[in-house]
């Protein structure tokens, strides 16, 4: 269970000694660079604040992914579903990725205020990509004979879409869903950025005006965390909802 993980921690740790080694061989100044155990101690000093402050984050990111989630799929079975929408809508939301989410952030606070929703937006925003791309990608895949069994047998296209190519689509749903939920982070300390009066987003800006570089770093480390177990959240539920694939991940190649 735990294999995984020990080539990941055990370079974590070389490179964290390193640096506690270097940092303090060469006495850099904690407040523009801090060791590790600085990094360690405010995680654990301040662990209430930082707390506080990461629920907050992470109520965005749960809303804005569930947000991104529910539209992308929604939007990328209307795209493989008609081809206007094909050829007029999926140009124009590959087109939108050009454009920077964060010069939106300025915006979506003028129309909406400070509250909660510009964030959640701005979170759905980021997500929003990849789940519409793996959604038509994944549905596009699907079997051409068991589509054309199910038309013989006089399905109809919705049986068609539950029956076959909804189910064919799963794995690069999640697939998709996986990187949104990494991205969604980042998405919510984007807008905790531009206006916030909570957040990690907004205690991490607040500490590095104050030069408090360690709590930076704290506030840095739980936002990786964060996108860590989330991610890990989404893959559990790949599993569970999709268990014929771990099934022959772990059956392995056929060996005669």
């Amino acid at each position: 269970m735990l294999g995984p993980w020990l080539l990941p921690g055990a370079l974590l740790a070389l490179a964290g000694t390193v640096w506690e080694v270097w940092v303090r061989w060469r006495e850099v100044p904690a407040w523009l660079l801090p060791p590790p155990s600085a990094i360690a101690r405010t995680l654990l000093d301040d662990r209430g604040l930082l707390a506080e402050h990461a629920l907050v984050t992470l109520w965005e990111v749960v809303l804005g992914f569930g947000l991104a989630l529910a539209v992308g799929v929604a939007l990328g079975a209307a795209i493989d579903a008609s081809r206007v929408l094909e050829r007029g809508v999926y140009p124009l939301v590959v087109a939108s990725q050009t454009v920077p989410v964060i010069t939106l952030a300025p915006l979506l606070l003028i129309w909406f205020g400070y509250g909660l929703l510009p964030k959640v937006l701005i979170t759905a925003l980021i997500g929003f990509f990849p789940i519409v791309v793996t959604t038509v990608d994944g549905l596009r895949a699907a079997d051409r004979e068991v589509l054309d069994l199910l038309r013989t047998l006089g399905a109809g296209r919705w049986a068609r879409f539950r029956l076959a190519k909804l189910p064919g689509a799963l794995p690069a749903v999640f697939s998709g869903a996986k990187v949104a939920v990494a991205v969604c982070v980042i998405g919510a300390v984007f807008g905790e950025f531009v206006g916030a009066s909570r957040g990690l987003g907004y205690l991490l800006n607040r500490s590095t005006d104050q030069f408090l570089t360690a709590r930076v770093f704290a506030c840095v480390a739980v936002l990786a965390g964060m996108g860590v177990g989330l991610f890990g959240l989404v893959a559990l539920a790949e599993r569970l909802a999709l268990p014929w694939r771990r099934a022959g991940a772990e059956g392995g190649p056929d060996q005669g």
